[in-house]
């Protein structure tokens, strides 16, 4: 008995026909994974600090350190046409990181309130956020979602405002409050979003391929 297999849908790209193959949906499923589950680390931390307060400050630590992988995660899957932009944003994850590391490595403090006491910390540890405003900001200019417009302008705003100490305390909650719901809400669309707008036009990257080679 033979086996028939369902032959690929062909789409029209800019520069030739593609398929979409099943290891592309899997990096668009890794990808949005990583954003729930970075979204939900992301909220949980937010709903600790409102609720418990400086007594939840030790866990923040493992959740940013949740979000980070998972953010990581996705940047490693995400399609992007411009690989210097794609590499700059994964090289923005990196330093975040390293900064992150040492800044928990190097103090007894937890790590959430070294960056709220001393907001210079937000020249290191903020390049981790960079790397999600990217995010933010290829979402809102490929699929136009309201959320993520929002959120690449709240993202900054919150961590410059903090860092220049021009932002009262009522301020700063309302955008991380506003932060971590549009997150949330980000993540669920792209939860329940078609897979092949996010795999993209593949001929475009096979153009870009060949004019690197």
């Amino acid at each position: 008995m033979t086996q028939t297999t369902t032959p690929l849908e062909v789409y029209q790209g800019q520069f030739g026909n593609f398929t979409i193959t099943e290891d592309d949906r899997r990096s668009v499923i890794v990808y949005r994974g990583g954003l729930v589950v970075a979204a939900l680390s992301f909220a949980i931390a937010t709903a600790l600090v409102f609720w418990q307060g400086a007594s939840a400050v030790s866990l923040l630590t493992w959740l940013y350190g949740c979000f980070w992988v998972a953010l990581g995660v996705s940047l490693g899957m995400v399609h992007i046409y411009l690989k210097p932009l794609h590499r700059a944003l994964q090289a923005f994850w990196a330093i975040g990181g390293a900064v992150s590391l040492g800044l928990a490595l190097r103090s007894g403090e937890p790590l959430a309130l070294q960056v709220y006491q001393h907001p210079v910390t937000i020249l290191g540890i903020g390049f981790t956020f960079a790397a999600l405003t990217g995010i933010f900001f290829k979402e809102a200019f490929c699929f136009n979602r309201f959320e993520t417009k929002f959120l690449t302008a709240i993202v900054p705003l919150l961590l410059l405002g903090h860092l220049l100490g021009w932002l009262p305390i009522v301020g700063e909650q309302g955008l991380l409050a506003g932060w971590a719901a549009l997150f949330v809400v980000f993540a669920i669309r792209k939860v329940i979003q078609p897979i092949p707008p996010d795999i993209g036009d593949k001929s475009v990257f096979e153009y870009l391929k060949q004019a690197r080679s």
